[in-house]
This record gives structure tokens, C-alpha cells and sequence, in this order.
């Protein structure tokens, strides 16, 4: 495959793999801070359903046509700054998996709130707390691979 179709590819996956875990995490935060225990049922259930859409198939997609360019572009694998890129990759994968985990038991527990008429449990507050401090090092941490992908010092 030509380089620059390959970069496009992997610069496409990119913007939808920030893009909607900044939006779902825009959603979910607006949804959580209404306390409308109707509404963070129904944009958990959305957000559920845009990781496992979007964001699954982009962190496919990336890792492969990054891995890929590596190649075609003859870098070597050990340079520091594909080193430090996959290595802030894995890192946020290790952030991502708990905040999907975490994402399917908020919504759980706001669709049983739901239907049974009662407050949101204290077990999805808890989760949401740990949600949210999981997304920041994951936000950054993108960033910075952004930095590195963009600039390779």
C-alpha cells in the first residue's frame, strides 16, 4: 500500500480514536453532572456502544498502519520515539480497558436505577470517580503520542 494512502488511514483512525473519547467523555461527564439518572442511561448506553464501535476498530486500525508505516518508512523499531509512542499506547490500553469495564457498569447500574424508580447506587458514583481520573493520564498520554508521531525527536 502506498505510504501516503497508509498515513491518511492511520491519521483518519487517529482523529476518530481522540474524537470520541473526547466526546463520550464530554457526554458522559455532562450526563453525570445533571444527575438526571434517565439521561446518564441513555448516553452510558450510547457511550458503551461508540467504544466498541469507533474506538475498538481505530485502536486496530492504528496499530497497525502505525506499525506498518514504521516498516515502509525503514524506521528502526528501537528509535526512542517509536519506543515512547508504543510504549504510551500500551499505557493508554492499560486506561482504556478499566474505563470500558467501568463504562458497562455505569450504565448497568443507571438502567437498573432506572427501571426500579430509585437513586443512582453509591457504586456508580464510585466508578464514575475512577472513570474519570483514568481518562486524564489517557488524555495526556494521547497527546503526547501526537507529539511524538508529529514532531519524532
Amino acid at each position: 500500500m502506498d505510504y501516503l494512502i497508509l498515513k491518511y488511514i492511520h491519521l483518519i483512525s487517529a482523529t476518530l480514536l481522540f474524537g470520541t473519547g473526547l466526546g463520550t467523555a464530554f457526554h458522559m461527564v455532562h450526563a453525570h453532572f445533571s444527575g438526571d439518572t434517565q439521561a446518564i442511561a441513555v448516553v452510558s448506553r450510547g457511550v458503551v456502544r461508540a467504544d466498541w464501535i469507533f474506538t475498538a476498530t481505530a485502536v486496530v486500525i492504528q496499530f497497525a498502519s502505525g506499525v506498518w508505516m514504521i516498516v515502509q518508512g525503514g524506521w528502526p523499531l528501537d528509535s526512542g520515539w517509536i519506543v515512547k509512542g508504543i510504549s504510551l499506547y500500551l499505557f493508554v490500553g492499560m486506561c482504556w480497558l478499566p474505563v470500558v469495564w467501568l463504562q458497562i457498569r455505569m450504565r448497568d447500574l443507571a438502567a437498573g436505577a432506572l427501571a426500579a424508580g430509585e437513586e443512582l447506587p453509591s457504586r456508580y458514583h464510585h466508578y464514575f470517580r475512577i472513570w474519570f481520573i483514568l481518562g486524564w493520564p489517557a488524555f495526556l498520554s494521547v497527546l503526547l503520542i501526537f507529539y511524538l508521531m508529529i514532531f519524532k525527536p
